[in-house]
Parts: structure tokens; sequence; C-alpha cells
């Protein structure tokens, strides 16, 4: 999805631009990208030749390699004169693109995340990039759709919601995997009983890679997905938002949102306390008591107007601007 909306925001800049995609065509979304796409039988950082194959009949101006490829790739990529862009959004991806021999081919390395997340790179990182001339990560923070008023009235007519009258439910692309149990199936029953016991209408957006047929329960109202400009939009019109970790939780905050989050893969915990910490967002465990406590709680004006305090002090960017900026400068040879 970040892929969809950084190349979206290039046709929209650069009409002439030809975009494609490399996918593995095994995933759920590779059918759903509104791009032409070549489909592999794998992952393309697995499918090393036929990336490079593919690569060398396109010509690309610029390459963008988000939180995938091997240095091989990256290699070829650089050799063939493009521009070559790594995408991480933790720690360990940060710190592979950064590792000489990929450092070596990489043009721009930008980070998904807010700085106060992952913190700054190591001084022997920096000083490894130094001596190779090449420029350190930088931290660009969400990538998402700005939220549109055109638009959200369309949407909210359509689902025939009222601002601030719903709270949206997501807990990721839909495939996580909670003690034995789908992390969509919980917030969609956190989300049927806050309606039995609140009576808070919701929104529950399953996501791409859901497998099972969707629930349909009074009050709440079951997509199976959007892309980022209608999710986005109906976050911004919501009451308040149930999340996993993920990027979502991000561009929530971002767009002063207040949110419940909740972590649904091993490497969310340390993102939703950096934000918990900084008073950004309140959390709760992931089973649906603790879901309906911290619905609960959401309803408490004290805390939402705590979060949206914090939020609003707190330096907040979309990063789809930096990525835009960056590639122009990029493609005119002053990066």
């Amino acid at each position: 999805m970040r892929s969809i909306i950084i190349a979206t925001a290039i046709c929209e800049k650069w009409p002439e631009a030809e975009v494609e995609f490399i996918l593995n065509k095994h995933t759920l979304y590779a059918a759903d990208c509104p791009f032409p796409a070549h489909l592999l039988d794998d992952t393309p950082t697995k499918r090393v030749k036929e990336v490079n194959d593919i690569a060398s009949k396109f010509k690309p101006d610029l390459v963008l390699f988000d939180a995938s490829g091997r240095k091989s790739q990256l290699k070829h990529a650089f050799d063939l004169g493009a521009k070559v862009v790594f995408i991480s959004q933790h720690k360990r991806k940060r710190s592979r693109g950064m590792k000489l021999s990929r450092a070596r081919v990489t043009h721009r390395h930008w980070v998904v995340q807010p700085e106060f997340v992952l913190g700054d790179i190591s001084w022997i990182e920096r000083k490894k990039l130094q001596l190779i001339n090449k420029p350190e990560p930088i931290f660009i923070g969400p990538v998402f759709s700005q939220p549109n008023a055109e638009k959200q009235h369309e949407i909210l007519s359509r689902y025939q919601l009222c601002e601030g009258e719903f709270v949206v439910f997501n807990s990721g692309s839909g495939g996580h995997i909670l003690s034995g149990k789908l992390a969509a199936d919980i917030f969609a029953a956190a989300a049927a009983k806050s309606y039995q016991e609140i009576g808070l209408k919701s929104v529950m957006v399953y996501g791409p890679n859901y497998p099972n047929e969707m629930q349909q329960v009074e009050g709440v109202i079951a997509i199976k997905q959007v892309e980022n400009t209608e999710f986005i939009n109906l976050v911004n019109a919501s009451r308040f938002a149930v999340l996993s970790g993920g990027d979502t939780l991000l561009q929530a905050i971002a767009i002063n949102k207040p949110t419940l989050a909740i972590a649904v893969s091993k490497d969310q915990p340390p993102r939703i306390k950096a934000c918990s910490e900084l008073g950004l967002i309140h959390g709760c465990d992931s089973d649906v008591d603790s879901i309906l406590n911290g619905i609960q709680s959401m309803q408490r004006p004290q805390l939402v107007a705590g979060l949206l305090r914090n939020m609003k002090a707190s330096p907040s960017f979309n990063g789809l601007a930096i990525c835009l900026n960056e590639i122009s400068d990029l493609l005119e040879g002053k990066l």
C-alpha cells in the first residue's frame, strides 16, 4: 500500500511517468495492484535473476525497494544507472540498509518511522557511512494520502455515517495471528461488543489478507479493504480509532486522531510503547475484554483532551511530500 501511495503521487506530479511493480503472484493483493505488475512465483527478494532481468528490460530511472530486495538486486539497478531508494520500517531493516555493501549502491535510505520510535543511528554506523561518502538514513515518518473534505463527505454519505459518531477498527492487513486467532476476528468481536454494551457504531476494516467471510453484525459496517485515501478519511471522520501498531497508527497520530493501539506483531510493542510514553496514544492488551476496557477509557474527555494536546505539540508530518521532493532532487541530479 505504501508503494502504491508513492506511485500514485508520482503519476500525479509527473503524468508522463511509467510505473511498474514486481510482486509475488501468490499474495492476495497482487491482483488488486492498480499499476502494471510483473507477477513472480515467489517474493521478488528471492527471485534475483527475474527481478534483474525485468530491470534490464525496463531501464528505470528510479527503483524503490520497499523493505525488500537483495544486495545484488540493488547493485544491478545501480549499475543500470537508476536512482536506488531503500525503504526501512524498523531497526533491523534500517541496519541492513546501512551495511556498507548495500549503502554503496543506494542513493537514498528512507525510514518510515518518526525518530522518537527508532532513535538515532550509532556513531559507528554514522562513521562508516561517512567513510564511503554516503548519506545517513532520513526519517520521513508515515506515508499516506492527506484527508480531503470532499472525499470524506462522499465516503460518509456512502456508508450513511455521521462525522464523530463512529469508531474505526483495523488490525492491519488481516492476516496476523494472536494466540491462535486472527487479530481481525478479535477486533471485530470487540467492535460488535462495543455496540452492544456502549452503543458505539463501528466500521471494521478487515484487510486484504483476511481469509474468511466477514462477520455481519448489528452496529458494525464490515469492509474487506479500502484504498489509503478512503481509509485515512474514515479515520479522520471517526470519533477515535482502534488500530494495530503498524503504519496506520502513525498515520492517525499525524492527523491528530485519538487512537487505542493494540500490538498484533512482534515489531509493534516498542512502537506502541514509545508513542504511549509521549502521551500520543492509549494502548491496551489484545484480548476482547482489554479492548473493551480501552474503549471505555477512550470515552473519558480528560484522556482524549490529553492525547490531542500532546499530538498537536508533537512534530508531525506526512512522509509523502518528503518522498516526492527527494525523488525530484534525485532525478534532477541534486542528490
